[in-house]
C-alpha cells in the first residue's frame, strides 16, 4: 500500500522564488488554498523570499509589511509555470490602495488571556501542516482550543481544514466558534460566509458575505463570495459586479470568479464575452485540468453568433 508521505514524495515539486515590489521587508505566507498546507520565511531587505519542495496546485501568498498592512494573491503552481529546473517566479506589486491597513498594535484583552502553551500548540499545528500532516495538525489544534477555548484564530483554522476536506458542517461549526470567541475577528467571518453560499443556504450567506465585503472591501475573497451568493440567487446582475471586482483584485483567485462570470454570460447569450472570461481564466491557471475541454468549448463560443 503506497502511503501518503511515498505520494508526496513521488508528485513533482517546485521551488517558489518571489519578489516584493517594490522592495520590502515583510513576513510572507504561502496557504494551501483548497488543501491543508501553511509554510511561513521572510523576505529581506531587496524584497526576495523563496519557498522549496511545494507541489502542484493553487496557493494564496500573504505579505504582510508591519506599519503598512497585508495583501494576498492567489498563485498557480504547475508544470506551465516552472521553469525547467522546477523554479516558479513571482512578482508581488504592494499596491498601497489594495492592501489591508496594520491593525496588528490592536490586541483584544481576550487574545491576552490565552496562554502560553495554546499558543504552543497552534504553532506545533503549523509546522505540522508544513510536512501536510493534517491529523497530527488538527490535534494540536484540537489541545489548543481545550487549553483556551477563548483562542479565536485555532478554532478558525480548525474550520479552514474542515472545509478544505469537504466536511463543510464541521467548518460551519468551527467558523462559528470562532466568531464566538472573538466577535470582531474577520477571518472566520468570510470564512463563514464562504462555507454557507458552499452549502446552499444563500440568504444566511447574505449577512456574512456583505458585512465581510464592507469590513474589507479589497478582500477579493469577500468579492467573490458575495458574487457566489448573488449568482445563487439569481441575482444575476448584482452577481457580475463582486464577482468582476473579485477579478481586478486577483484575477488567478483560487474562489475562480471567471468559471460563475461565463455561466452569467451564457445565460444572457452573450457568447463573446463568455468567451473572454474563459480565456482570461485559461492564461491564470494553464494547468486546470479540464483546459483541452475548454478550449474547445471557447472555440466553439467564437464560432457561433452571439454578442
Amino acid at each position: 500500500m503506497i502511503t501518503a508521505l511515498l505520494l508526496l514524495l513521488l508528485q513533482q515539486q517546485y521551488e517558489v522564488r518571489g519578489t516584493l515590489v517594490p522592495a520590502a521587508q515583510a513576513s510572507v505566507s504561502l496557504h494551501g488554498s483548497t488543501t491543508p498546507f501553511h509554510s511561513s520565511t521572510l523576505a529581506g531587505p531587496d524584497g526576495k523570499f523563496r519557498f522549496k519542495r511545494i507541489v502542484p496546485g493553487a496557493y494564496t501568498v500573504i505579505v504582510f509589511v508591519p506599519g503598512r498592512g497585508e495583501t494576498r494573491k492567489t498563485i498557480d503552481i504547475g508544470p506551465s509555470v516552472a521553469d525547467k529546473k522546477g523554479r516558479v517566479e513571482i512578482a508581488l506589486r504592494l499596491d498601497e490602495s489594495k492592501m489591508t491597513p496594520d491593525r496588528s498594535s490592536l490586541v483584544s484583552l481576550r487574545e491576552l488571556s490565552i496562554p502560553q502553551s495554546a499558543r504552543d500548540e497552534y504553532a506545533k499545528a503549523a509546522r505540522q501542516l508544513e510536512t501536510r500532516d493534517v491529523d497530527a495538525a488538527i490535534k494540536h489544534l484540537n489541545r489548543a482550543v481545550e487549553i483556551a477555548p477563548q483562542f479565536a484564530a485555532a478554532w478558525n483554522h480548525l474550520g479552514t481544514i474542515a472545509y478544505q476536506t469537504r466536511r463543510y458542517e464541521d467548518a460551519e461549526k468551527f467558523f462559528r466558534r470562532s466568531l464566538e470567541a472573538d466577535a470582531e475577528a474577520y477571518e472566520p467571518l468570510v470564512n463563514l460566509g464562504g462555507v454557507l453560499a458552499t452549502l446552499g443556504r444563500y440568504d444566511e450567506a447574505w449577512n456574512y458575505n456583505l458585512h465581510a465585503v464592507l469590513r474589507r472591501p479589497n478582500d477579493a475573497l469577500a468579492q467573490s463570495q458575495m458574487g457566489m451568493t448573488y449568482f445563487g440567487m439569481n441575482r444575476f446582475d448584482l452577481a457580475e459586479k463582486y464577482l468582476l471586482e473579485a477579478v481586478r483584485l486577483d484575477p488567478g483567485h483560487f474562489s475562480l470568479p471567471q468559471l460563475l462570470l461565463a455561466e452569467i454570460y451564457l445565460h444572457r447569450g452573450q457568447k463573446a464575452k463568455a468567451a473572454n472570461v474563459l480565456e482570461d481564466f485559461l492564461r491564470r491557471h494553464p494547468d486546470w485540468p479540464l483546459a483541452e475541454k475548454m478550449r474547445d468549448t471557447i472555440s466553439q463560443l467564437r464560432g457561433s453568433p452571439g454578442t
